[in-house]
């Protein structure tokens, strides 16, 4: 069963909470630049951790020390609250990591 999609009044809503991220279309994406190449690797097994335990995968790019995360749901077809929720906590392991914008 796919999760219910977010309207554009609930997005733009979201957007305003979640600090660096943009949406595009029926993704949301944020780039952040980690201390180092191995720290951006450890923020990414982190958020794997998390969204291994929410069944919710983020599309995860690495340049090096820049780390850009996409999040979308594939099987509703456009953003949902997992999408928020998983947001949200990329943004609290970024913090703890010290990687910024």
């Amino acid at each position: 069963m796919s999760t219910p999609l977010l309207t554009d009044a609930e997005l733009t809503d979201a957007l305003l909470e979640l600090q660096g991220w943009t949406r595009s279309g029926d993704t949301i994406t944020r780039t952040l630049q980690a201390t180092s190449f191995l720290n951006g690797v450890e923020l990414v097994r982190r958020v794997a951790d998390i969204a291994e335990t929410m069944n919710h995968h983020p599309d995860i790019d690495i340049r090096w020390r820049t780390l850009t995360f996409a999040l979308s749901t594939h099987d509703s077809g456009g953003l949902t609250a997992l999408d928020v929720a998983l947001a949200r906590e990329i943004d609290r392991l970024a913090a703890l990591a010290g990687s910024a914008d």
